[in-house]
């Protein structure tokens, strides 16, 4: 048997009107009892991009990018004329928050005395979206803010006169839109200036993640430029850190986490020193041309013999001095060092 056109309509006023998941014939369900949200798609230029941020209860006071009408303040609309009378109320705002987002977004709304937004929840009539049993629903449009007695009849008992409808509820009043990344914008705390990527996080980490073995590739045949400061500039050492000293202008990386280490290059060579001496038989100190950064970057041979740091010389500055006796008169003694610098 054919879909029914009563069923196709509750569908469509279940889906359009409240974004919810038709599961029952209206009989027996009603659109605001619907509990399985059903959204609609929206334009990139409409996305609410912050609706991560909307919390599942509807606050007590507007918070973050959520504007609360309280009951206490509800908003006072106007008709539209251009409809039947006191069919249609324009609350003259847009991007109210619909019920998939909580139950209690679920707008409220009441019957009351003009320009008494104050005592509209406590002293005026509160109508419901599914009527009094007399076709009087009302059908609330969240992205348009406009309120529309969609039943046959006006609420049952309601004299409009001399009155307006009240709404009380919430809206969206954060960042619209998708952002584009050509002309800028931003996505949570990063923001886009064309190609540029900021992480507008004070301190923060910016992290990229892959999913199981997956590798981080760069398709592109020019090269990555690694970041670059000064000795003063280095960040707290975590174990794997790279990057590039300006002052030292070497590559250096943290392999324990706690210091950085030069990595050699090809100009390197070039700064190895070696000064030679020549025994006479007394002397055991020896002078050196540079001073090296620490006594494992310095190598003494006495005639060929490569000798033993601390045990055999110790380097105390520019000095190398040797342990025990003096090398022999006319022993070639030589000193080696800039191999780790």
């Amino acid at each position: 048997m054919a879909i029914s056109d009563t069923q196709k309509i509750d569908y469509l006023w279940k889906k359009i009107g409240y974004a919810a998941t038709k599961t029952d014939t209206a009989a027996n369900k009603d659109a605001t009892n619907e509990e399985i949200a059903s959204p609609l798609l929206l334009r990139g230029d409409k996305t609410w991009n912050q609706a991560d941020q909307i919390p599942g209860t509807l606050p007590v006071s507007s918070s973050g990018v959520v504007t609360v009408y309280p009951t206490a303040s509800p908003v006072e609309c106007t008709v539209l004329n251009t409809a039947s009378t006191n069919r249609s109320w324009k609350t003259n705002s847009t991007d109210w928050i619909p019920p998939e987002f909580g139950s209690t977004y679920l707008a409220k709304v009441y019957i009351h005395t003009s320009g008494n937004a104050g005592t509209a929840a406590s002293g005026g009539t509160q109508v419901f979206g599914a009527g009094s049993g007399n076709n009087d629903e009302w059908f609330f449009d969240y992205q348009s803010g406009v309120l529309h007695f969609i039943g046959t009849n006006l609420p049952n008992g309601v004299n409009f006169t001399g009155k307006s409808v009240y709404v009380s509820g919430a809206r969206y009043t954060g960042t619209i839109g998708l952002q584009n990344l050509t002309t800028g914008g931003s996505t949570g705390n990063f923001s886009f200036n064309d190609s540029v990527i900021n992480l507008d996080v004070t301190n923060g980490d910016f992290t990229l993640e892959t999913i199981g073995t997956g590798k981080f590739v760069f398709s592109s045949d020019t090269a990555v430029v690694l970041p670059s400061g000064n000795t003063a500039s280095r960040p707290t050492a975590t174990a794997g850190m790279l990057r590039f000293n300006t002052e030292t202008g070497k590559y250096e990386i943290s392999t324990d986490g706690s210091t950085f280490t030069s990595l050699r290059t090809s100009t390197d060579d070039a700064n190895i020193t070696k000064d030679i001496f020549i025994g006479d038989g007394s002397t055991t100190s020896f002078t050196m041309t540079v001073t090296p950064s620490n006594e494992k970057n310095v190598i003494l041979y006495i005639d060929g013999v490569m000798q033993e740091p601390t045990t055999n010389y110790t380097v105390s500055s520019t000095t190398v001095t040797t342990n025990g006796e003096a090398a022999h008169s006319g022993a070639r003694i030589v000193i080696m060092h800039g191999f780790a610098d």
